[in-house]
Parts: C-alpha cells; structure tokens; sequence
C-alpha cells in the first residue's frame, strides 16, 4: 500500500467544526479497536511534529497506518479486505487526506500562529466550572514517541525538556507503571484537569525549544 509522504508546504486550510467531527466519526466506527479517535489523533499529530526525527523525511507508510490501527499486517491471507481496515479505496483516501490537512494545520498555527493552537481535549462540566482531561491526547502522543523511542530519550532526560513532557508521560503512560501517588492524582479529576492544562503550555514551550535545535 503507497501513502503519501508529508508536505509542509501543503494547504493548510484548517478542518472545520464539521470536518473534524466526519474524521472523528469515520476512524471510531473502523472495525479496529486500536484506531485513534479525534483527541488521540490530535495528540499524535503533535507528537509527530515534534519529533527530533523530521516528519518530512519519513514515509507515510511509517506512521499514517498507526492513525487507522494499520493495515492488518498480521493477520492472514484471505481474512482482510483489499482496502481493509476501509470499505473502499474512496474511504481511505478521504481520511488520508482529512489527517494530512489536520497535520499541516496544526504545524503552521504552532509557527505562524501559536496563540491560536488549540489541542483537542475532553472538556467535562463540574459545579466549579469545566474540567479539562488531556488523556486521550497524551495516549496519542505517547504512541508516536514510540515510533522513535531512542530519538525521544534524550529530550525526556533533558533538565529543561523533560519537566515539560513529565504531565503527557503522566496523563498517557501505562497504568501499571505508576506509583500508588500518580495513580490518586490521575484520580483526582481537579489535579487531572491541571495536568491536563499545563500540557497547552508546556506544547508551545517544547516546540520553542525544538526550533531553537534546529536553528
């Protein structure tokens, strides 16, 4: 299967209210319990593009499947459809290209204009006003760090970055991995929620770092 390979200098047209709510529909109703809804995919996005492996440079084959749960590699011949895990060609495609312009979009606004980048998050009313969980978003993230775990290291064990990235590998990481402590602020929803705000800013501040990197 040929993907397209990422072009910055695509349109970058943002998905409307509508369009977002379409993509969010298609990839939840897919038969494939690994695809990402529209906050995981939102927190993938962002994961991809700040990356120290440069999007641009990789295959579409390389990260565009992880969207959708993949292609069904694993399982055996004659147990998939052609198009799987889409009912047709004109499904995968229309998809393709909603994440792509999604993708390109997030980009320029974190360039061009990052006090407009809004990440996709849960929001949830309480008596005390709306709470924010940014979990799904950090699963996202979390899983396109794991494409590139070895690039990633470093930035989690930098005395500036990893400070920034401890509240997504909080909100996102395995369960099992926590500490009884973690685990009751996770369950606190009012310490979720501060969580899950600071990862707006601490986003912004990381891709501040990730241009200053590159020069």
């Amino acid at each position: 299967m040929e993907y397209p390979q990422y072009k910055p200098q695509s349109d970058h047209l943002p998905l409307n209210d509508e369009e977002l709510s379409t993509l969010d529909d298609m990839l939840i109703k897919l038969p494939v319990e690994a695809a990402m809804n529209i906050e995981a995919l939102d927190g993938y996005l962002a994961g991809l593009l700040l990356s120290p492996q440069r999007l641009a440079d990789l295959p579409g084959a390389a990260w565009l499947p992880t969207v959708w749960g993949g292609d069904g590699d694993d399982l055996e011949a004659g147990s998939k459809s052609e198009n799987y895990p889409f009912v047709s060609g004109k499904q995968r495609k229309r998809v393709t290209l909603l994440v792509l312009r999604h993708l390109q979009s997030i980009e320029w606004q974190l360039n061009a204009k990052p006090e407009l980048w809004e990440p996709i998050f849960s929001v949830a009313e309480d008596e005390d006003g709306d709470l924010v969980d940014a979990e799904e978003w950090a699963i996202g993230f979390l899983t396109a760090v794991d494409l590139a775990p070895e690039s990633w290291a470093p930035l989690f064990e930098d005395a500036v970055s990893g400070p920034l990235l401890e509240p997504i590998a909080l909100l996102g990481g395995d369960e099992s991995t926590l500490s009884e402590a973690q685990r009751a602020q996770l369950a606190d929803l009012k310490h979720k929620d501060e969580l899950s705000r600071a990862v707006l800013d601490n986003v912004l501040k990381l891709w501040e770092l990730r241009k200053a990197r590159q020069g």
